[in-house]
């Protein structure tokens, strides 16, 4: 677990279980506060609705929220491949239905982001504002091919064998020297993943884009990176930007690829300012 996350915080979360419309079984998390803003978290590539308890320990009581497994993640289903965007934003829209938000801000990082930039597109009337961090709309012209082999390296090596080259992504030499137990947690929780469906989630990253659509969106939205983010840099955020009119940009100083982890107190504040737009 987390440190700094004690068990009384825990205890304020319900955790449930939804059967999505084809059938898959989705773990999440509720924090509930009746009258809060409104806000749905997806995590990032191999992780877990752990990675966002950081987030929602400083949210405390200033917002209700739900962190989801996506399928194939964390305890949630290990459904069959393939995967495509489309599955896992109606998985969100279903467990929101379930809980009755009739809508709400949705916000991800990194396949988190890709998959609440479909969700927005996709329910529209249903998303009151977007938070996208450390992601984008597409990986670029060698994204298939980029993820394959990344899909064929974890099949043949194993995923431990590439904790090393992650973790110097997610987190700054800094970062990493002074939170050993938060690089730790992501690497246990890397390691754990059903290996079929890490392969099917990377297939699916390198199969989708979503530039042309971006002018379609007219919901608040926020796009966050973090300044040395090698995995969703900059320039992928600045397409982000200049696509979605209205859209604020904002670099995180010395953050990489998982700010959500390296500077929750941040990203809280600005997904419940956003929400307070909405």
């Amino acid at each position: 677990m987390l440190s700094g996350i004690t068990s009384n915080e825990l205890a304020t979360l319900t955790t449930g279980s939804h059967q999505v419309r084809d059938g898959i079984s989705i773990k999440y998390v509720h924090l509930s506060n009746a009258g809060a803003p409104r806000i749905a978290l997806v995590h990032s590539l191999a992780m877990d609705h752990k990675f966002w308890l950081p987030v929602i320990k400083e949210l405390g009581k200033t917002a209700e929220v739900v962190a989801i497994d996506c399928r194939g993640h964390g305890t949630s289903d290990k459904a069959a491949g393939p995967y495509n965007l489309e599955l896992f934003a109606n998985d969100v829209a279903d467990v929101l239905e379930h809980l009755d938000w009739d809508k709400s801000l949705i916000a991800g990082a990194s396949l988190g982001g890709a998959v609440a930039l479909q969700y927005a597109l996709n329910y529209p009337d249903r998303t009151s504002a977007l938070g996208l961090i450390d992601t984008t709309s597409c990986y670029g012209p060698t994204a298939s091919d980029d993820w394959a082999k990344r899909a064929q390296a974890a099949r043949t090596k194993g995923l431990e064998s590439m904790t090393e080259f992650q973790q110097s992504r997610w987190f700054s030499d800094k970062f990493r020297k002074e939170n050993p137990d938060i690089v730790q947690f992501c690497v246990d929780t890397f390691i754990a993943n059903d290996l079929d469906a890490y392969a099917a989630t990377c297939h699916m990253l390198g199969g989708f884009d979503l530039r042309d659509r971006l002018i379609e969106l007219a919901m608040p939205t926020a796009v966050i990176v973090g300044e040395e983010d090698y995995a969703t840099p900059l320039e992928m955020a600045e397409v982000l930007h200049k696509g979605i009119a209205g859209s604020t940009l904002e670099v995180i100083k010395d953050g990489r690829h998982l700010t959500p982890l390296e500077c929750p107190a941040l990203i809280a504040d600005r997904l419940l300012t956003l929400a307070r737009k909405a």
